[in-house]
């Protein structure tokens, strides 16, 4: 058999793992309730869809996009970011749409770094996280965060122990799966060490409507400087519920921008059109079916919460995403992350991903997505309560 270098360099697919079994046990007629993947199952707004299907219809249409999106859909993003963190953006040189923040990530990523780079990045981490990075042939350092740390004074620690140094810092908050959030000072501290290290930052923002508690999350790009030192990504599949329509944007860095814009050109032609024109609606249209997504959320958070808390398994409740990060219980933190999930999945019919999916860092723990009407939450909980 041929071997493929870059598939060589993936591990197993932990969740797959999780996946099977699920589907092996729906098939014998089980009631699976799953909170495992982070798919939103609220519909898009009708308004987002009305466009869609009035845009599909024009023949016009049809035909190859432009890879680095439409104008008025870069100027709608531009639009938001200065409506919402009052930013300024280029629309021509400083906003490219991309097929979903993941393909986005991936090419830029692809674009940067290669075999003899090194990148710094959270553990634990969503998958692409680090893997864009292994796929184009550089190396990652992580850096361990979560309540238990201090994520900036670990991120200096493993800069200064790496060598050559990293190219590029990714970052992810509100964060996936831990949930963690920080404030804009956070930011100010990482644009100031971006400059003086001479550093890429990238920063994922895809939870920056899925906010509770009065908290609110700042955008990278809001401090002074940051445009000087990177880039931001935002998608439109968790504040408008558009998760299979993939569309995702990166903001900021001119040269970095540039360098995105050059590697789609070779390797796409853009969304469908009518997709994008759909996605301007969305962003310049009414607000308040954010609103409404984030009260629903809120709301599936505490019901979660509430449940677990009485099964005797005490959560922090979030202040952000639609994940809660659990610790394995005292009792059953011998049996790690897979183990676990697979008693849970078996004694309690509750899907939940494990942390070790995540990296090393998380196998203490488990990550419930609020993917399920309250009444599923709470007969989720009832089951969980059963087997603790």
């Amino acid at each position: 058999m041929h071997e493929f270098v870059r598939v060589k360099r993936l591990p197993p697919y932990v969740f797959s793992i999780v996946n099977a079994i699920k589907m092996e046990a729906r098939r014998r007629g089980e009631d699976i309730i799953d909170l495992g993947m982070g798919n939103p199952d609220l519909p898009t707004p009708p308004h987002i869809i009305d466009k869609l299907c009035e845009a599909a219809r024009n023949p016009r249409n049809h035909r190859y996009s432009a890879s680095k999106g439409i104008t008025q859909l870069r100027c709608a993003i531009s639009e938001w970011y200065k409506r919402r963190y009052d930013v300024d953006i280029d629309p021509e040189t400083e906003a490219v749409a991309t097929i979903g923040a993941k393909e986005g990530f991936s090419h830029l990523m692809y674009a940067m770094v290669g075999p003899g780079d090194t990148v710094l990045c959270p553990t634990p981490a969503y998958p692409i996280h680090p893997y864009a990075s292994i796929l184009a042939g550089a190396e990652v350092r992580s850096i361990p965060t979560g309540k238990k740390y201090d994520f900036f004074e670990e991120m200096e620690k493993a800069y200064k122990n790496t060598w050559p140094r990293p190219k590029v810092l990714v970052l992810n908050f509100p964060h996936n799966p831990t949930t963690e959030v920080v404030t804009r000072d956070f930011f100010v501290k990482i644009v100031g060490f971006a400059k003086e290290n001479n550093i890429i930052v990238v920063h994922d923002l895809a939870y920056a409507d899925l906010l509770y508690d009065d908290y609110k999350a700042p955008s990278f790009l809001e401090v002074p400087g940051a445009k000087d030192v990177g880039v931001e990504f935002f998608s439109l599949t968790k504040s408008y519920s558009m998760a299979g329509w993939r569309v995702g944007f990166c903001c900021g860095n001119r040269e970095v921008v540039g360098a995105l814009t050059t590697i789609k050109s070779y390797l796409d032609y853009g969304m469908f059109q009518p997709i994008q024109i759909a996605a301007i609606v969305a962003l310049r249209g009414p607000q308040d079916c954010v609103e409404n997504m984030r009260l629903i959320h809120q709301s599936r958070r505490n019901s979660l919460i509430e449940g677990l808390n009485q099964a005797g398994w005490h959560v922090e409740p979030p202040k952000a995403t639609m994940f809660v990060w659990a610790e394995i219980p005292d009792a059953f933190k011998n049996m790690k992350s897979l183990e676990f999930t697979k008693f849970l999945l078996r004694e309690s019919k509750v899907a939940v991903s494990p942390g070790i999916g995540f990296g090393e860092e998380g196998d203490d723990y488990v990550r419930f997505a609020l993917v399920e009407n309250e009444h599923r939450i709470r007969q989720a909980t009832r089951g969980i309560k059963k087997v603790l």
